[in-house]
């Protein structure tokens, strides 16, 4: 029987796991240039609508990224949106500024990472809006009906809220939508 010197079974077995650890390093690079190309990509162009929205050189249009239900507490079906999502400090920041129409089954969520007290204001939003404050458990806390238009009033959830809907002004009153009804939404994903 032969033996193999220690030194090369080390080199060989050393070897293959720095071309392994290479391999998903770049594996690794690779991912992280994709999605940070993309989220980098999104965000220049979300910049720039708004910088042209500003100069009143375009508005925003409404892109559904979800559907949100609106439903009694005890879980009857109300009325089914689209929505925008605004779950990023910027998207969340500009939230429906700038824009000059939206139709009665559209509305924007905001996702907050937590629960707090949350406080909007209309300013820069042309639109009148319902503001909808919903809880962790996606109970509606508090709303605001018929927000005024570029006004820099505080709209307070007065509770802890993680969720905020906006739609337009008077959707709440004419399909009853009330405190202590509940939402439901579920996400479009896009890869």
């Amino acid at each position: 029987m032969t033996k193999i010197p220690k030194s090369s079974t080390k080199n060989t077995g050393g070897k293959n796991r720095l071309i392994q650890i290479a391999v998903a390093i770049i594996i690794v690079v690779i991912a992280f240039y994709f999605i940070f190309s993309n989220i980098l990509n999104n965000s220049d162009k979300h910049n720039k609508d708004v910088e042209k929205a500003m100069t009143n050189e375009t508005t925003y249009s409404f892109v559904k990224e979800g559907e949100l239900a609106f439903t009694e507490a005890d879980g009857k079906s109300i009325s089914v949106i689209d929505v925008e999502i605004a779950d990023n400090d910027d998207q969340r920041m500009t939230g429906l500024m700038f824009r000059t129409e939206m139709k009665e089954n559209q509305g924007m969520l905001f996702i907050f990472p937590y629960e707090t007290e949350q406080s909007f204001w209309m300013k820069n939003t042309v639109l009148p809006l319902d503001m909808i404050f919903v809880n962790a458990d996606m109970e509606i806390i508090k709303i605001h009906h018929n927000t005024t238009p570029y006004s820099e009033q505080s709209y307070s959830s007065g509770k802890p809220a993680q969720y905020v809907v906006e739609v337009n002004a008077g959707y709440c009153n004419k399909l009853d939508i009330k405190e202590g009804d509940k939402i439901l939404f579920n996400r479009k994903w896009f890869f």
